[in-house]
C-alpha cells in the first residue's frame, strides 16, 4: 500500500491500513467508502480520503475529489430514491470522528436515516448580505 498522510490515533487511519477489518465496499489509489457499522438506515456508508485531515480545509484537493462521486455510486447501488449526503467539520458541527468523511445515508422512510428537527434559516438581510459578499469578494478569501 502506498504511503499516506496518517494518524496513528485515528479510527479511520487504521481501517486504511488495514489494522481494523471494515464492510469495504469500493476503494481507490486515494479514496475507501464501507458500510458505516452505526447506520441510521440500510446502506448507510461512509467515504473517507486516505488523506488524514480533521477538517475538509485540512486535506488537499487531489484526496477530496472522489468523495461525492463514490457516494453518487453508493446511492445508486443501494437503491436509494432518497438520501442524504452530509458531511460535519468539528465538534459542534456534529463530525464525531477528526477525519474527513462523507456518509450517504439512504432515506428509505420519514422515520429512518437522518432525522432532524428543521433548518434554522433566518429572514434574509439583503443589506447585511451585500455587504458580507462585498467583503469576501475584496479580502482575497475567494
Amino acid at each position: 500500500m502506498a504511503a499516506y498522510h496518517t494518524d496513528d490515533e485515528c479510527i479511520f487511519c487504521k481501517i486504511v491500513k488495514g489494522d481494523i477489518p471494515s464492510f469495504k465496499l469500493v476503494e481507490t489509489d486515494k479514496t475507501l467508502a464501507f458500510l458505516d457499522i452505526g447506520a441510521t438506515a440500510k446502506g448507510h456508508a461512509l467515504v473517507i480520503p486516505k488523506y488524514h485531515g480533521n477538517k475538509l480545509h485540512d486535506v488537499p484537493d487531489e484526496y477530496l475529489s472522489e468523495l461525492l462521486p463514490i457516494a453518487k455510486k453508493l446511492a445508486v447501488a443501494v437503491g436509494a430514491e432518497d438520501y442524504n449526503i452530509l458531511q460535519n467539520n468539528g465538534k459542534i458541527a456534529h463530525q464525531e470522528v477528526g477525519h474527513v468523511h462523507v456518509h450517504m445515508i439512504p432515506k428509505p422512510t420519514a422515520e429512518e436515516g437522518l432525522v432532524f428537527g428543521g433548518w434554522p434559516a433566518t429572514k434574509p438581510d439583503f443589506p447585511k448580505l451585500t455587504e458580507y459578499h462585498e467583503e469576501l469578494k475584496k479580502g482575497g478569501k475567494l
